[in-house]
């Protein structure tokens, strides 16, 4: 069955295009296409509090672009969300309408909480039948999003105000990482049991420079290094001598060091790294609403 997502982030928006289907109970999602625009609508909404006009019209020219992509491949259905920069504009409400009567594409600003669950939902059977405890870590432009699964279901799910763009722009309130402290400290205890679970597109590319990428696996030493590693580096080197995307270069950083801070609160060693984002956890969660109404 062929699905498309689009996620409007806090740093890029993306649109995937997969073709999922049902293997031995397993929900497989492979990708089509992935087309990720770096909007960054965080920028305007963590200075200012809103989106500005400049945004507003690069968002609807990346989703006409879109609208098109999406006639030429004919999904069955896809589904459209917003998330920590949409959803905490004073104006996102009016952006949303504006976007949907000059491209058609209909956005649901979604919470932190829905956000977390959606990316738990990529192969979450798999994951279940081999660990007690999943933690999935998705770290955005704006938020972190937490979902812990137990037996393969759902326990918790949270949203901290912590992301990569948040950080650079100096906006994340001491009180927000004291919260996130708390909130973990309860799974030191079942580090033997817990399996950290990452996903994003700086995680993908933290564990693909300094990863064991043949297995996803990326021991917490070799997280610790690529902190070290990368701060040698000035921003145009890391785009220059690294091969990093403009966008992906600055954030890379912040967004390590949020995983290393949840990593060194669980007590975990490693995280596994399975290329999994936001979006596939939309296509995945649609092939389900679909497969039920059938």
């Amino acid at each position: 069955m062929l699905l498309a997502a689009i996620d409007i982030g806090t740093n890029a928006i993306r649109l995937l295009v997969s073709n999922v289907f049902d293997q031995n109970g397993l929900v497989i999602a492979e990708k089509a296409s992935l087309v990720r625009i770096p909007v960054r609508l965080g920028e305007d909404v963590f200075a200012r509090g809103e989106i500005s006009e400049e945004k507003i019209q690069k968002l609807i020219k990346t989703l006409n672009a879109f609208q098109l992509l999406l006639e030429v491949y004919q999904p069955k259905a896809y589904r459209a969300v917003a998330t920590s920069a949409m959803r905490e504009a004073s104006n996102g409400q009016l952006v949303v309408d504006q976007v949907s009567r000059q491209t058609g594409i209909n956005i649901e600003i979604i919470d932190g909480k829905d956000e977390a669950d959606l990316v738990s939902k990529v192969n979450t059977l798999k994951l279940a039948r081999k660990n007690k405890l999943v933690m999935f870590v998705d770290v955005g432009g704006g938020s972190t999003e937490i979902s812990v699964l137990e037996n393969g279901n759902v326990k918790q799910a949270v949203s901290f105000k912590i992301g990569t763009v948040r950080l650079l722009n100096n906006k994340v309130e001491e009180g927000e990482w004291n919260s996130l402290e708390k909130w973990l400290k309860p799974y030191q205890n079942e580090s033997q049991d817990l399996l950290l679970v990452g996903s994003g597109g700086n995680i993908n590319k933290i564990n693909k420079l300094y990863g064991r990428l043949a297995e996803s696996i990326l021991p917490a030493e070799n997280l610790d290094y690529a902190l070290k590693h990368l701060a040698f580096f000035s921003v145009q080197q890391r785009v220059e001598l690294m091969g990093l995307r403009p966008d992906r270069a600055d954030v890379i950083i912040p967004a390590a060091e949020i995983f290393q801070f949840i990593l060194k609160q669980t007590g975990s060693t490693k995280i596994y790294v399975p290329k999994i984002g936001l979006s596939d956890g939309i296509v995945t969660s649609l092939y389900h609403q679909l497969s039920t109404a059938n």
